[in-house]
């Protein structure tokens, strides 16, 4: 494990570097956001790497300004390690830069849709496709609510188009190329 020093100087120079976050003009921007931020968010802890948490930060910060960026990021930190401890098979992200969202990031995205719309259901299939166990759907759920309540109280709201059948999500066993029976996850 690297010292503190040199994490932090290997890391400091991409915060100040002009990068683009990857966009995918297929979903709307509250739910790309959302969806990006989780993606960056698990793609820190299964790479250890903070440029990735660094690079979510900076999204919600240029969106809600450090205020609201700070409340908003506790809330997406805390729901997905709720998540990364509570799964059974371990979730599932497309690389940083894919313009398309895999079945995970899509019943994330779907998830904190239902929550903010408060269709119980839905957050409770979406739960349990994501960690395969019931014995910490209430956890997930309670997590993925807190998220979802900060980012309306920020006027951040996810469209009800964005909750899917998670039983059509969970048909299928995501696919390295994207596809979802011969379909993109990101529609």
């Amino acid at each position: 494990m690297p010292n503190k020093a040199k994490v932090h100087s290997r890391v400091a120079p991409k915060l100040h570097e002009a990068r683009p976050i990857p966009v995918a003009p297929c979903l709307p921007e509250p739910e790309r956001r959302v969806a990006l931020c989780f993606r960056l968010w698990m793609r820190g802890y299964k790479s250890g790497d903070i440029a990735c948490w660094a690079r979510a930060w900076e999204l919600y910060c240029g969106r809600f300004g450090v205020p609201g960026a700070r409340r908003v990021v506790g809330k997406l930190s805390y729901w997905v390690n709720t998540l990364n401890r509570a799964t059974v098979r371990g979730l599932e992200v497309f690389p940083e830069s894919s313009v398309a969202f895999c079945r995970d990031e899509c019943l994330a995205v779907a998830m904190i849709a239902a929550c903010q719309h408060d269709i119980c259901p839905a957050m409770r299939a979406c739960a349990f496709a994501l960690i395969e166990s019931s014995s910490s759907v209430d956890r997930v759920i309670d997590t993925a609510q807190a998220f979802a309540e900060e980012l309306a109280g920020l006027q951040e709201v996810l469209s009800l188009g964005s909750i899917v059948t998670a039983p059509g999500l969970v048909a299928a066993e995501p696919r390295a190329s994207g596809t979802l029976r011969g379909r993109q996850y990101a529609s």
